[in-house]
Order: structure tokens, then C-alpha cells, then sequence
């Protein structure tokens, strides 16, 4: 046994006495067993990482017995991310498990798979449903510390986590998908401005859906002649248009970009009847390899379309889950309907 202490500058570590962390080895005893030829197989560590914008929480769990060998914690910073490795070095079989690795983990997550690390993303709803079932958690304790532990051990129960590949078709879809739901979005909000301003020079509003060619119609045939605020109305109004005309080119620009990427990608989704390419893009993009799912029931469970059953007694039912990703719920909910 010796004392587990960090010596990375900028990090804080507590202190735990555990057993050597480059192998699984016994301490030195009788002399015959230091000379023997057997060699001990090299322990196994998986690192959990709760990051913040500040800061980065580590914990360090042998992946066999699920014991804590190590705490510690990290600026998010250059200097503070250099100490972060130069202390996982200590642990030569290592791979990574990061809760949230594609919101606020996703520099440390990308730098760690740059360098070949393996890093596989946890959900925070996994981690945190870990740490309230676990013991090392009583009275709903809760810190950065535990959170990172309670990360690792989900990820120690669990081999159908995302791994982390910035290079992967699926990475790019994912991009460009999310880039051009955020284009629909602000396009959405844009004629929902331009539905106010018409509502206030027109009696009654525009009725039915409103495009960037109908609402120029409308205002090319508005000349107000009553205050300055309707005049300037009609001015914002026009603004607004352009608006929603700048945002239609970017989302057509983008439709062609993300065909492109689809086709690139050889996937046959779109050969299903009801899948085009946007849809396609999302699907790819947020399931990443499908091969990390044993069976089309855990699938279904990931994606929320898996009934939950609710049975008591004699009667058994059904209902429809409210779990799961819900972006791919919504996707396949749009290609069976």
C-alpha cells in the first residue's frame, strides 16, 4: 500500500492509500515470489470526467474491482488540461468516460481523441441516476468529485456509449444538422416578428402561412399614410424580410451540403420510403456507429420508441415511453408518419 498523491501543477487531489497502479501485483513479500517469472497483468483504469467551464473533476476506478483509486481536479485551461495528462500518464491502460463530451467536454474530449485516446461520452441523466442509486452518495451527498466517479462507473457498466470520433461521417452530419436546425429556427422566429409587425398595419394580420415572396407582396402594396410608428413598422418590416430572405438561401445552401455528406457516407436510410436526406443526416448524426447497440431492442429502448410496460396484477398495458433520445424519437416519428 502507499499514498496516491498528485504532483500536477494547478490540480487538487485527495489523498487515498491504494495499491500501486501499474499493476495488480501483491507488495514485495518472500523473496521466491519477487523472483518469479510470472508477470502481472497491467491494471485496467477508466478515468471519469465532470467538466466545467472553470474547471475539470477526475476520478480514477479500476475497472476490474470498481474501486476509487484517485480524485483530482483541473483548471480548464492550457496549463491546467497539460497537468490533466501529464497525471493520466500514471495510469499506462486507461481509456476515458466524459459526462456531457459534446456540450462543455467537447475541447477536452476532442484533444484526448486527437492524441489517441479512447473517450466514449456519458449522458448526465446516466451519471446522475448512478450517483443517487450508489452507496458512496449518501444523504443525496453531491460535488464535482462524486459526479466524475459516478460517470465512471456508468461508463464501466455500460459498453453502448457514443465514442468520440471527430473524424467520423457521422460527426459532420451531426454538425450540419445542428447548424441547420438552428438556420430553421431563427428563420421561424424572424416570420414570427414579421407576423407582429403585419398584424399592427393590416386588419386582422396575414391569415395562413407566411412566406418571404407572399410577405413581399403584402408590403409592396402598404403605403402608410398615419403616424411615424406605422411608417417606421413598415420599416422593420422590410428589414425583417430581408432577414428571412438571407436565412432561405443559407438553409438551401446547407440542404445541398448535407445531400452531399449523406451521399458521401454510403448510407442506404434513404432508400426507405419517408427518409430524405435532412432526415437522414440527423438519424446518422445522432446515433454515430449503430454497432454499438447488441440488438434492435436496445434500439429501440435508446430511442424511445420502445412501449413501457405499466402492468399490475391481472391486467398488463402498455404505454408509449417518454425516455430516450428524444431528437431521434422526433426523427423517426416524422418518417412514420
Amino acid at each position: 500500500m502507499r499514498p496516491a498523491v498528485e504532483n500536477a501543477a494547478g490540480g487538487v487531489t485527495q489523498k487515498r492509500y491504494v495499491h500501486g497502479t501499474k499493476s495488480e501485483c501483491p507488495s514485495r513479500t518472500p523473496q521466491a515470489e519477487v523472483r518469479s517469472k510470472r508477470r502481472c497483468a497491467p491494471m485496467k483504469v477508466l478515468i471519469g470526467v465532470d467538466p466545467h467551464k472553470a474547471s475539470v473533476a477526475v476520478a480514477a476506478v479500476d475497472e476490474a474491482k470498481g474501486e476509487l483509486l484517485e480524485r483530482a481536479a483541473f483548471p480548464q485551461d492550457r496549463v491546467g488540461l497539460r497537468a490533466l495528462e501529464r497525471w493520466a500518464r500514471r495510469f499506462p491502460e486507461r481509456r476515458w468516460a466524459m459526462e456531457n463530451a459534446r456540450g462543455l467536454g467537447r475541447h477536452l474530449a476532442g484533444r484526448l481523441a486527437a492524441s489517441g485516446e479512447s473517450v466514449v461520452d456519458v449522458p448526465p441523466k446516466l451519471s446522475a441516476r448512478v450517483r443517487v442509486l450508489s452507496s458512496f452518495a449518501g444523504s443525496a451527498r453531491k460535488n464535482d468529485g462524486l459526479d466524475a466517479l459516478a460517470t465512471a462507473l456508468a461508463a464501466s457498466s455500460n459498453e453502448r456509449l457514443a465514442a468520440m470520433d471527430l473524424e467520423a461521417d457521422s460527426e459532420v452530419l451531426r454538425l450540419l444538422s445542428e447548424r441547420r436546425e438552428d438556420l430553421v429556427a431563427e428563420r421561424t422566429r424572424a416570420l414570427n416578428r414579421l407576423h407582429g409587425l403585419l398584424r399592427a398595419l393590416l386588419p386582422g394580420g396575414v391569415a395562413g402561412k407566411l412566406s418571404a415572396d407572399r410577405a413581399a407582396r403584402i408590403l409592396r402594396g402598404m403605403r402608410p399614410q398615419g403616424s411615424a410608428s406605422d411608417r417606421l413598422r413598415r420599416r422593420l418590416a422590410s428589414e425583417v424580410l430581408r432577414d428571412v430572405r438571407a436565412l432561405d438561401r443559407k438553409i438551401a445552401d446547407l440542404n445541398t451540403r448535407v445531400e452531399a455528406e449523406v451521399e458521401i457516407s454510403g448510407s442506404t436510410l434513404t432508400e426507405i420510403f419517408g427518409v430524405g436526406p435532412i432526415l437522414a443526416a440527423t438519424i446518422l448524426g445522432t446515433v454515430g456507429d449503430v454497432g454499438r447497440f447488441p440488438s434492435k431492442a436496445h434500439f429501440a429502448s435508446y430511442s424511445g420508441t420502445a412501449p413501457v410496460e405499466t402492468s399490475s396484477g391481472q391486467v398488463v398495458r402498455h404505454r408509449l415511453s417518454l425516455g430516450g433520445n428524444r431528437k431521434l424519437n422526433y426523427a423517426l416519428h416524422m418518417v412514420a408518419s
